[in-house]
This record gives C-alpha cells, structure tokens and sequence, in this order.
C-alpha cells in the first residue's frame, strides 16, 4: 500500500518509517511533517570531514551545520529517535570523481564503503514554510504543490581546500506587501538558512531564467510577486560535485532528511534586532535589507542636515528617507562617480566656492575604504584646481589614495553613453552610482543659474548629461545633494523649489536625480552619506545581506571604515587647502570664525560633531 495524504500533520517518526519502507507516493518533502525542520544530507570520506566542516562554517547561510556523524554512524540523536541515514531519505544521489552516477531509495548496498564515511546534516529552507506561513505570506509552491525551484548563482563560496563552488539559492514568489513580513520570519531561523539573501531581479546573481531552475520545479508567481532567494544547502552539493571524491552521497534536491525538531527550537539571532526592507532600485528591481537600529539612525543623520542655518526655505526641499536609499545604492555599488563644482564667484580665479569639494572628498574617503572604485568627473577649466586638491587631501592623510580625475565635453551625440558604458553597451557601465554635490545644474531654460539669478552656463561643462543618460541604463542610479535647489539632480524636487526658494522659477535645477538629499549646507550632506555608509557596513543584518551569507563577517575591518570618517580636523585641512588654492566661501560666508588666521565655520564643526554621535 503507497500513502498518499495527510502527510503535513503526521510526526517525523511516521513520515521517516513510510519512506523507509517506500510506501510514499510523492517527489519531495515540502510541507511534510509541518512545523519540523529538514536536512540536506552530505556523505563523505573521514579524510574529507575536517575541511567539508570548515567549509560549512565559512559558508554558514547555505550550510548551516545541525550535526556531523562519527564515521559509520547512522543514527543522529541529537536530531531524530529511532532514524537510519541508510533509508530515511526520499531518495539519494551517488556521486563518483564528482560525476552524479545515479539516485538511489536506499544506500543498504553500501554498508561496508558507509562504515568509513560521515553524514553532515545541514539545514534547510523547507523548515521555515511554517513560520512563513503563520504570518500571513502565501507560499507557491506549496500552493502549487510542487518542489521550491533552486538556481545555480554566480556568487563564488568561501574556498576551503577542494570544497568550492558558486552559491545555489531557493527562490519563492513573494507578494510585495509581505516582504518585510518574511523577512522578519525567516530572520531568526538560523539554521533554516535564517533571512533572504537577495530579493528582486535574478540577473543580479546570475540567473538567467527563472523558468528553467538548475535544481526542483519551476513556481509560477502571482502578479505583484516578487523573486525572493534564500541561501540553499544544494549549495553542498555543488561542492561535492567539485570535490570530485572517489565516492560521496547526497540527498536528491527537495528530498530532504526530517528531524524531531520543532523550527521552535532552533537557535535564533538576536531578537534585539529587525530587519528593514527598503526597494533601492526598480530598474532592475533590487532591494535591500538593514537593521531597524541602523536605519532609525540614518533617518536621525537626514533629519540634523535638514536645517537651514540662512532660512533660505531648505526644509520645504526634503523628502524623507533619500538619504537611506542613496546609502544602500552606495552599499551595493562597485563603482562611483561624484561630480562637484559650483561657481559663484565669477570674477575671480577660481570662481568656485568652498561648499562641494569638501563633502566630496568626506565620500570618496569612505568609499575607498569599503573598497569601491571611485572617480571625480569635473569642469576642464578646473582639472588643475581639483588636481590639487585631491594631491592635498592625500598628503593630509584626509585620502588614503589619489582618486582619478576625469572631464566631460560631451561633444557628440553619444558622448554620456561612451562616457557611462564601455564602448557604449548599456549592459556594461562603467558606474554603478553617480553623486553630484553641490554641483551647478541645468534649468529649464538651459542656463545654470546661481542663487541671485546670474547665468553661469560659459563656466559649465555638459556634466549633466550623464545624469541624464543614467536614467536609460539598468542597474545605474543617480543622486543630487543640495542647499538650495538650483544643483544637479535637484530637478526631482523643483516644484518646491519654485514655490519655496527665492528665485526658485528661474534658477531651479530641471534635471532629476533617482534620489535628491537637501542639507541646509551642501557638505553636510556628503559628511552623512559617509557616516550612513559607515552604519550600514557595521550592520550585522546588512553585511550579512551584501555577503549573500557566503564568507565571513567584514566588520574586522571597522577600525578602517572608521579612520575614513569626516571630522572636524580633517574639514579644517581641506578648507585650509582651498583657500591657499584661491577658492572663497559661499552663500554661508556669514557663519565663518576664525581659525588660526584663517576662515572656519563653527556651524559645520558643531554638524559634524552631531553626525558622529550617531555612529554606533
């Protein structure tokens, strides 16, 4: 007789004594013995245990390790009563010089090569569909009774000896109104593979279809579904398979070992902490995830930059949440161009002023240190003033590394695409995130306009036609930071502008920006994104998220991350450096001291000292 119902309520015990006796009439174990938690199975050589082990704790997402037998060890008491690994699966791979030979209901045949070999019970995502569930998040492919689809990525694993491969991970349609809702489910499960490592476009791990999963069947979504993928423990067998070991096992994907564990019992995260869902992208579609904590004090950042010291209407500009989104774009991001250059002082030598190059500098120094690729695209008339400049910044130690300097003509009609994509392909940009602070930008009538309506455009080199290009490549976002309105990227705020700033109608900025950060002084909006970035990267949740849970941890590298944080040391040496250069102060003259001899704002040492009692 073959069973074929209620098989989500029956015990663990009972589901493992059907399967034993091959009295079960169904392809994989999702939803089985509902509210326990399954296994992946890996069975290796005793010589291959100590580093297979090593591996799953450096690949700790995939591979949560639940426990290594003894060699020759069937049982597993710390998992399961009365189990045989021999027998217990639904069904099993045999692996030889790496080659899958076959599937087997039973591995009694090899008794006598079993005697040598351990089992790694690891954990599974098929344990958290209850949690899921519970709160209210429909579940696909149990749905549609099917096997959860599992995707090959492109993401390499932690190396330890010959254990390597790419990251596999589960994928489950999602509805958009309950991301955060699974995200807070599937967080605390540890050893069900715990949070989401990646939620939205499959390209940006290397999928290419999702119709066609290497592994499982395919799930169909409902419309408002989004893609969501867990860290998988197939992800073993891809490592066995490249181990190429004389002989291995493993389970059959989706046929998984079920355990007398309640998903209750499992160890959890730190209940102290929630993670927060954020869309940073819809183009491609790419979310992000962050501590509630860290999040709160990045809202905390753009809620101190938001005054405005001249009264000038600054507050009417601000929408929430800009900065938090930049930062997570920036997190995320290999690659940054930052543009500044704003000047009003157009009879002099340089006309710039000093608002812009500082909190350029402030973000280039803290996305050296998170290992970014940066470049700083400027006017040509003042390469050699910027030149200067970042030569300075590096011999202060306020930079660690020159940071390439770069102009733009925009001479020819596909000038911003050449410049954005290697040889023009929108698939290959060279940026990943464009920043322009406190840079001059383009109205609606073509001009660029200062704060007193007076048209600067013969001082402007066509920067924002990169802005304007960035829109029309996948993958790329862009960000303006400004005090005023009249900056590039400030176009995604210029209704406000016109009605709140004065001669807002005229000088307002016509060109958007994916995101707008206004700060009642322009530097103090590149001082928070490097503080938010710093919060972020310290973020267990958010690391953890950017790893895709593969590697190790990077917060040994704090102490980096910290050095490359703006003070008010390093504000007073770049201003220093500015003025010996000929740059003058801005729109905030008003505010300056004195500082040995020399123009000092105490209102930016008072913000930067603010911004840095948020650092945690």
């Amino acid at each position: 007789m073959v069973f074929t119902g209620g098989l989500r309520s029956l015990l663990p015990l009972a589901v493992r004594s059907l399967i034993r006796f091959n009295k079960l009439n169904i392809s994989n174990t999702s939803g089985m013995a509902e509210g326990y938690k399954q296994a992946n199975v890996v069975i290796l050589h005793k010589s291959l245990a100590d580093d297979f082990e090593k591996f799953c704790h450096a690949n700790d997402g995939p591979l949560p390790l639940l426990y290594r037998s003894k060699p020759g060890e069937w049982k597993c008491p710390s998992l399961s009563s009365n189990s045989n690994i021999k027998t217990d699966c639904l069904q099993y791979r045999i692996y030889e010089y790496g080659a899958c030979t076959g599937t087997l209901t039973s591995l009694k045949d090899y008794f006598d090569q079993l005697k040598d070999m351990v089992t790694f019970y690891l954990g599974c995502s098929d344990s958290f569909e209850k949690a899921a569930h519970k709160v209210g998040v429909p579940l696909r492919n149990v749905e549609q009774k099917c096997n959860v689809s599992m995707y090959k990525t492109d993401m390499p694993c932690c190396r330890v000896a010959s254990f390597c491969c790419n990251l596999v991970v589960t994928m489950r349609p999602i509805p958009e109104d309950k991301l955060e809702a699974v995200v807070e489910a599937t967080y605390p499960l540890k050893d069900s593979h715990g949070a989401p490592v990646h939620i939205g476009n499959p390209g940006l791990l290397g999928i290419q279809n999702l119709s066609s999963p290497d592994y499982g069947d395919p799930v169909q979504p409902h419309p408002q579904d989004v893609p969501v993928f867990w860290a998988c423990g197939v992800t073993g067998v891809e490592a066995v398979s490249n181990c190429k070991s004389p002989l291995a096992f493993t389970h059959s994907p989706g046929c998984m070992f079920i355990t007398d564990l309640k998903n209750e019992d499992a160890p959890v995260h730190n209940s102290k902490e929630i993670p927060k869902v954020h869309c940073i992208s819809q183009n491609p579609l790419h979310y992000s995830i962050a501590s509630e904590t860290a999040v709160q004090k990045i809202r905390e950042l753009e809620s101190l930059i938001g005054v405005d010291p001249g009264d000038r209407g600054v507050k009417h500009l601000c929408c929430q949440d800009e900065l938090l989104k930049t930062c997570l774009s920036l997190s995320h991001a290999r690659s940054v161009l930052i543009t500044t250059g704003f000047p009003t002082h157009f009879n002099h030598e340089p006309p710039e002023e000093n608002d812009g190059p500082p909190g350029a500098i402030a973000m280039a120094a803290m996305l050296q240190s998170l290992e970014k690729d940066v470049v700083i695209v400027t006017d040509q008339r003042a390469m050699g003033l910027n030149k200067k400049i970042i030569e300075d910044a590096v011999q202060q130690g306020v930079l660690k590394t020159p940071v390439p300097l770069l102009s733009y003509q925009g001479d020819a009609a596909e000038s911003a695409l050449m410049f954005l994509c290697e040889n023009g392909n929108l698939e290959r940009p060279r940026f990943d995130h464009l920043i322009a602070i406190e840079r001059a930008g383009m109205s609606a009538d073509g001009n660029y306009y200062n704060a007193r309506k007076v048209n600067i455009k013969h001082l402007m080199d066509p920067i924002d036609e990169l802005f304007v290009a960035a829109h029309n490549i996948p993958g790329v976002t862009t960000t303006g930071i400004g005090d005023g309105g009249n900056e590039l990227g400030m176009g995604k705020v210029k209704e406000a502008v016109r009605k709140h700033i004065k001669n807002g109608d005229v000088i307002a900025c016509d060109v958007e920006a994916d995101f707008a950060i206004v700060a009642g002084v322009s530097n103090w909006g590149g001082y928070a994104v490097a503080c938010a970035l710093y919060i972020l990267n310290t973020c267990e949740i958010h690391d953890r998220y950017l790893r895709k849970a593969i590697g190790f941890p990077r917060l040994s590298k704090k102490a980096n991350w910290a050095s490359a944080l703006p003070s008010i040391t390093k504000e007073e040496k770049l201003l220093k450096t500015l003025i010996q250069h000929g740059v003058r102060s801005g729109i905030t003259a008003s505010l300056k001291m004195e500082v040995d001899g020399l123009p000092f704002y105490n209102i930016h040492s008072v913000m930067i000292e603010k911004l840095l009692d948020q650092i945690p």
